[in-house]
């Protein structure tokens, strides 16, 4: 019998989905104008759900150091994808700065170090713990500061590791987190109407959006083939590039 609800799988390909709609406003004249806002603040949750998921593969993963290094290769690739892109469409005013595996990656290596490299899932308690605990202080900073979306990302995956058993208190969590970062994040404009627009781009706090999808989640893996496997590694970077390309060829 089919457990309710939807598989990591089937979440991940809706993500994959909603991601273009994140992207497609860098294509010159394919949106009315205000669209790539609104389409930003509903998106919000994507960035969210791989997070989740990406605790989700630390938890269960059997190589937790070959899981963060994979990782940090898809990072190192994206970025030399998009710094050769860059190079040769930058006459038209296009340049590829998303990275998101970076800020997965540091997120991983954050929980590595502070409950240890295991491979068996469970944490280590040993002499350098408190040298591992500092060294994570540094990298969640650098995370936090330096990688996109790392103010949202790397706390999130801390809250849902720590509360991965009690689904209440990472709600609430959750909730918490995003209440800061809209404080953090609203400036009162002279018109509503720009003030409005300000919190449609800067939308982090909306990462909330994530919580139905959580919901809908039933704890399963889904499909498990390779395809499947290196779908979103590869995806993620593909479709930035071709939109990429697309926006160079359509600009005079």
């Amino acid at each position: 019998m089919k457990t309710r609800g939807l598989n990591s799988f089937q979440l991940k390909l809706f993500m994959a989905f909603l991601m273009i709609f994140d992207h497609i406003d860098k294509i010159p004249g394919l949106l009315p104008t205000g669209w790539d806002g609104i389409f930003h603040l509903l998106t919000r949750c994507v960035g969210a759900w791989f997070a989740f998921s990406a605790v989700e593969g630390f938890l269960h993963t059997r190589n937790r150091l070959a899981y963060n290094a994979r990782l940090f290769i898809w990072a190192a690739i994206m970025q030399l994808g998009n710094s050769i892109l860059t190079m040769l469409f930058q006459s038209k005013g296009i340049h590829l700065e998303n990275n998101i595996f970076l800020s997965l990656a540091c997120g991983v290596l954050v929980l590595n170090l502070v409950f240890g490299f295991s491979k068996n899932g469970e944490e280590v308690m040993d002499e350098k713990r408190y040298l591992r605990i500092g060294a994570a202080v540094l990298i969640g900073l650098a995370g936090v500061f330096l990688t996109e979306g790392g103010m949202t990302i790397i706390p999130l995956m801390l809250i849902s590791y720590i509360f991965r058993n009690q689904p209440a208190l990472r709600t609430l969590s959750y909730m918490v987190l995003a209440f800061l970062l809209f404080c953090l994040s609203i400036e009162i404009y002279p018109t509503m109407g720009a003030t409005l627009s300000m919190m449609l781009y800067n939308s982090d706090w909306a990462f909330i959006t994530v919580l139905p999808f959580l919901h809908l989640y039933n704890g399963e893996r889904g499909y498990n083939g390779k395809w499947g496997k290196y779908f979103f590694y590869i995806f993620y970077p593909a479709h930035l590039w071709i939109i990429a390309l697309i926006a160079y060829l359509v600009q005079r």
